[in-house]
């Protein structure tokens, strides 16, 4: 049997809220095995961008970033957010590393082509190098992962947190028996969006294109799914979206939603 690896993902809106982001990290390092965090950006990058006065423009919740924009991302996602979780996580034990997708070679990506908008210097992954994760792994250190991945041109992208969460568990699936968990502000996916407790517990692709066809499954937390579902189709053993205060109680598989292919 392969040894387990969870690889987290962190979502913004927790990040932005220090005493639920400070849970979470405590949560987080006591997971005992080998552990990934890859994290999101959160409302910081926005904020820095008006003090700097540069416009922040967003296409579907999706943020457009121009050269101006990649350097205050850059800035924030792989200066501010990423240290601030490394130092909270040393804090309680954890012996994590900060890095981006550049740092080691880890997440390479191209630049997304234009079709109907040009979302600037946004990364589409390429490839993950599992080899030097393991060796990171192996030496004893958490990566605590940005948002940011690099081009073979030599470009620095801003990088979907999700689908970054779910191309390294894949990679990693190769060596580990990966559990993939996404953590964000609700309890898991839910079958009515303006009802908090209507948490769906176990849901399969049948039942996620009903969701879907009705509404009740939207916007963001499509291409959520989306990427568990490739996930689980790549060798990723579990997937979880959960509360991020329910960690612990999610890896153990009581809570959340489980997402699952029959």
């Amino acid at each position: 049997m392969s040894q387990p690896l969870y690889v987290v993902k962190i979502g913004g809106n927790v990040i932005d809220n220090p005493e639920a982001s400070a849970r979470f990290l405590k949560a987080f390092a006591q997971l005992d095995a080998p552990k990934i965090l890859v994290h999101g950006g959160g409302k910081v990058a926005t904020q820095v961008a008006a003090k700097l006065q540069i416009e922040t423009q967003m296409v579907d919740g999706r943020r457009i970033t121009d050269q101006p924009m990649l350097d205050v991302v850059t800035m924030v996602y792989g200066g501010l957010v990423n240290k601030n979780l490394v130092a909270q996580l040393q804090a309680a034990g954890c012996n994590a590393i900060g890095l981006t997708g550049a740092d080691g070679g880890i997440i390479r990506s191209v630049k997304r082509p234009v079709k109907t908008i040009d979302y600037g210097f946004v990364g589409d992954i390429e490839a993950v190098n599992g080899e030097q994760i393991n060796a990171i792994l192996s030496s004893g250190l958490t990566p605590i992962i940005a948002p940011l991945t690099y081009s073979a041109e030599g470009l620095l992208l801003n990088t979907n947190a999700d689908t970054m969460a779910s191309a390294t568990a894949v990679a990693m699936s190769e060596v580990f028996g990966v559990n993939l968990i996404y953590c964000f502000e609700k309890k898991g996916v839910l079958s009515d969006p303006d009802d908090d407790d209507a948490v769906i517990g176990r849901l399969v692709p049948a039942t996620y294109e009903e969701y879907k066809s009705t509404g009740a499954i939207n916007k963001g937390m499509i291409p959520k799914l989306d990427n568990a579902f490739a996930a689980l189709h790549s060798g990723v053993k579990q997937v979880t979206i959960c509360h991020a205060d329910e960690l612990a109680n999610a890896v153990s598989g009581g809570a959340g939603t489980a997402i699952v292919l029959s």
